[in-house]
């Protein structure tokens, strides 16, 4: 899984981190269809990403990411998921995580 900022966050930032549009925006997870497929996920349906740190619940949506890579954007469920070690760098991991992927009924 990688982790980033996208243009909408950068939009979005004026209506505010607390508004719905915000806190949907960072609780999607994008996956590629067959990596969906494959782990019975629909689009727009519910998907568990678990790291040894946390697991979260988040909206999965098909785009266009290689398979095998999910891509979400940077917020407070990917930082529950990052855990607090930087390895003095001041800034979690956010890429190239080994998660595991859980569809959720």
């Amino acid at each position: 899984m990688n982790a980033g900022r996208t243009t909408k966050q950068g939009q979005q930032i004026n209506i505010g981190k607390d508004s719905a549009e915000y806190q949907a925006t960072v609780s999607t997870v994008t996956m590629h269809p067959d990596d969906m497929k494959a782990v019975g996920i629909h689009a727009g349906g519910s998907v568990r990403i678990s790291t040894e740190h946390a697991a979260v619940v988040f909206t999965c949506v098909e785009g266009k990411v290689p398979i095998g890579m999910i891509f979400v954007p940077y917020g407070p469920p990917t930082c529950r998921l990052m855990g607090r070690d930087t390895d003095g760098t001041g800034m979690p991991t956010s890429k190239g995580w080994e998660v595991d992927v859980e569809a959720v009924a």
